[in-house]
């Protein structure tokens, strides 16, 4: 569907309130003591084990199959970062920041990404499993052909997100924005849109299956489903 559908959270409901969704597994990160990065940029394929990287400047890095364990980013610069098939394991991006971050076929578990300011971001065909996206703004994310479970985005802007042919299970949007959101041929199972502080969808509206809304997201989303069905509504 062409048209666009936005809503916004009137619904007064509880951010802890579930009635029958089943829950979202949250990422337990515990961070060993960690040794100062002294590098310089990255290296194809490179391990990176009980690392921190504290304001590192890593635009233009390249570093594709790159492996990080037990690491943190601390307001580190990623534009046009090349992470494309890297692996984040039990690690923590706090601040990090950056335009053209290419992570497409990335694998993240057990991650936590706070206070991000991204734009353009790639991970298209990404795996995410137990994530947390938490604060922060993100232009342009590309999750085409991704896999996430157990995943929360909360307290986030996310302008422009590009979830066409993603696969969602057990995702929570917890008092976020969502602007001009594409869910074009999604797979959702579990997923929990209900306290959405703004649920803005260009496109994708009919692949809403699997997904949870609150009544005000209902009415408000109505016109859309009936557009989307055929029926029109008149006085």
């Amino acid at each position: 569907m062409g048209g666009m559908a936005r809503t916004g959270n009137r619904s007064g409901r509880g951010a802890g309130a579930k009635d029958g969704v089943a829950p979202v597994r949250r990422p337990e990160i515990r961070l060993p003591p960690l040794a100062e990065y002294d590098g310089e940029g990255l290296e194809p394929d490179g391990d990176y084990d009980g690392l921190r990287f504290e304001e590192t400047d890593l635009a233009d890095a390249s570093g594709p199959g790159a492996r990080f364990m037990d690491c943190e980013l601390r307001g580190c610069a990623l534009d046009r970062a090349e992470l494309v098939r890297a692996r984040f394991i039990d690690s923590v991006l706090t601040g990090v920041r950056g335009v053209g971050t290419d992570l497409a076929g990335a694998s993240l578990r057990d991650v936590e990404v706070v206070d991000a300011r991204l734009g353009g971001v790639q991970l298209h065909g990404a795996v995410l499993e137990r994530v947390l996206v938490k604060g922060g703004k993100i232009d342009y994310l590309n999750l085409r052909k991704a896999r996430l479970k157990d995943v929360v985005f909360e307290g986030c802007v996310l302008a422009e997100p590009d979830f066409g042919e993603a696969h969602l299970v057990r995702v929570e949007f917890r008092d976020c924005v969502l602007k001009r959101a594409d869910f074009s041929s999604v797979r959702m199972e579990s997923v929990d849109l209900r306290t959405v502080a703004e649920l803005d969808i260009a496109r994708g509206v009919e692949r809403l299956a699997g997904a949870v809304i609150s009544p005000p997201q209902l009415m408000e989303l109505a016109p859309a489903f009936a557009a989307q069905i055929g029926v029109r509504v008149e006085a």
